[in-house]
């Protein structure tokens, strides 16, 4: 399944060579622009659906994601598992639950994104739902980038890809990309 993946993101121009200015800050020759992919809603319904599949064993009531590459996925997996989907946004430079959106004490959350590398707005979201008493079972991504430096969430963490790219600090970047233009695709 990982190659089929891989197939639909070069298929459709998802899968972006050059040098990309991460979320995180640190710079990186691939960029997955998951927007491209799931621009194709048979393809969305299609690959959310087999993350779906992989989330389906763990216990949940309500599917949860960050905005914004998290609302499609989260949308198509909460349709596919039959369950609700909220989903937190940012709000001054930090997720927020808002919207009148509700997690109830003792809710069980899956949390979906589509690109993970660091895990950092995934765990943002792990920690919301805690602190409105909620539990989070697992969490699901299309594209695990983290490599060896996989984050613990606490919890069981499921991707339909897992690729190693490499990533460098800005004060440390290789010769090829120092002579490339940094482009920022991702979301603000």
């Amino acid at each position: 399944m990982s190659e089929d993946i891989l197939a639909l993101f070069r298929k459709t121009g998802a899968l972006l060579d050059g040098h990309f200015i991460l979320r995180s800050g640190l710079h990186s020759r691939q960029y997955f622009q998951c927007a491209l992919l799931l621009q194709n809603t048979a393809i969305a319904a299609k690959v959310c659906g087999w993350l779906a599949d992989k989330l389906h064993e763990f216990d949940c009531d309500t599917v949860i994601s960050p905005a914004l590459g998290g609302i499609i996925v989260g949308q198509e997996v909460g349709r596919s598992l039959g369950k609700r989907h909220i989903f937190v946004e940012k709000d001054e430079g930090k997720l927020v639950l808002r919207r009148d959106f509700q997690i109830s004490p003792g809710e069980k959350f899956v949390v979906v994104e589509d690109v993970v590398t660091r895990g950092g707005r995934v765990q943002e979201t792990i920690d919301i739902v805690r602190a409105h008493g909620g539990a989070v079972s697992a969490v699901g991504v299309i594209v695990d980038r983290s490599g060896e430096a996989k984050p613990d969430f606490g919890c069981p963490f499921v991707s339909l890809v897992e690729m190693t790219v490499e990533t460098f600090s800005a004060d440390n970047l290789p010769p090829d990309l120092t002579k490339i233009p940094a482009v920022k695709p991702g979301s603000k």
